[in-house]
């Protein structure tokens, strides 16, 4: 019965911002995490202006604070830099209220931001995730880190993950000469080196063509884009059965990053048969294995870039074999729909 669930309150960013976090969060709704438990979902935050941003949080955080008595559970997302310092006033109210608090950690760079502040600082970030009665992290090297800073028996690996319901994928069929992108647009994603790498393929293999599928967040990058028309092409930001489409399109999918936590997109094109080329950085080394589910370059390498995505769009064989590796790998580790089993469970362990 609905009174017997289980009642979480969910926080993060709104449902309708670009971003993994909000992806994932509409993934657990999609897979039904709401019929698993009684959940409501409060977003701290809108894409916007700074007003926007402060309205949409002070809002956020008052009907936050009217409710959480009535949840067994909270729990937070969170990333890193300004993302963190917000969440904290919401895990703070929920501490003071005897909630049972769970700390999901998203941010790539949250390690490097750690580092670099002071002591106090320092001191602020431990006492914050200390508070937390589970802490998820999504990797086995953040697992590493936080291990240094709160106790580790509070921490739990939780991966990202897609829905592999209902994806049938004919690798035989896929176009190698079709790349995509997806992500926002800008430099950490490493769109100099990947369209430096395409300057250089267009000559010699005119008929391979980008495709981003992604938003502007570094406004220089529109005139990069108009310069190269011919080979790429921005789709703006996909969701839904058209950001399917466009997977199953595309043979290739490129993620030059600098730096992420676990990237749903990666697992995403992997599920949808497409040979991932990616950075080893972050949590992409615990997805992809090198040469089998995809490849790994390293950051900022132009030439890697280039040489990987030759490989692959003038080996078809080589292309199948790593599509065909990437869906076995998505489908057995990474099913948002055995990570649910997973989470519900942990909720069910607090209460």
């Amino acid at each position: 019965m609905e009174k017997d669930k289980i009642k979480v309150l969910m926080i993060g960013p709104d449902r309708s911002v670009h971003g993994g976090i909000s992806g994932l969060v509409n993934g657990y709704y999609h897979v039904g995490l709401d019929e698993k438990v009684n959940l409501k979902y409060i977003g701290t935050m809108k894409e916007g202006t700074k007003l926007k941003k402060l309205l949409v949080a002070c809002f956020a955080y008052a009907r936050f604070f009217l409710c959480v008595g009535r949840y067994d559970v909270v729990h937070v997302n969170v990333a890193s830099d300004n993302s963190f310092w917000r969440k904290a006033l919401f895990i703070k109210c929920a501490k003071r209220r005897g909630k049972k608090i769970v700390i999901h950690q998203h941010g790539g760079n949250i390690e490097e931001y750690y580092k670099k502040l002071d002591e106090k600082g320092k001191e602020s970030v431990k006492s914050i995730f200390g508070m937390a009665d589970v802490l998820l992290v999504l990797t086995d090297k953040l697992n590493d880190f936080f291990g240094t800073i709160v106790d580790k028996a509070k921490i739990r690996i939780l991966p990202n993950g897609v829905s592999t319901q209902d994806v049938d994928v004919d690798v035989t069929e896929k176009d190698y000469t079709k790349i995509l992108f997806l992500g926002r647009i800008c430099r950490n994603k490493g769109m100099s080196e990947l369209f430096a790498a395409m300057d250089e393929i267009h000559e010699k293999r005119p008929e391979i063509t980008l495709y981003l599928g992604g938003i502007y967040e570094d406004d220089e990058y529109r005139s990069e884009v108009e310069k190269r028309s011919s080979y790429v092409k921005t789709l703006g930001w996909v969701m839904g059965t058209l950001k399917d489409e466009w997977l199953d399109k595309c043979g290739i999918m490129v993620l030059p990053s600098y730096f992420e936590g676990f990237p749903i997109s990666v697992i995403e094109g992997m599920l949808h048969g497409c040979a991932v080329i990616s950075t080893d950085v972050g949590g992409i080394p615990e997805a992809i294995e090198d040469g089998v589910s995809g490849i790994l370059i390293k950051p900022k390498d132009v030439k890697g870039l280039k040489d990987a995505i030759e490989s692959v769009a003038g080996d078809k064989e080589f292309a199948e074999r790593l599509s065909r590796g990437g869906i076995k790998t998505a489908k057995e580790k990474f099913s948002l729909e055995k990570n649910l089993q997973k989470l519900v469970e942990i909720y069910r362990n607090l209460c």
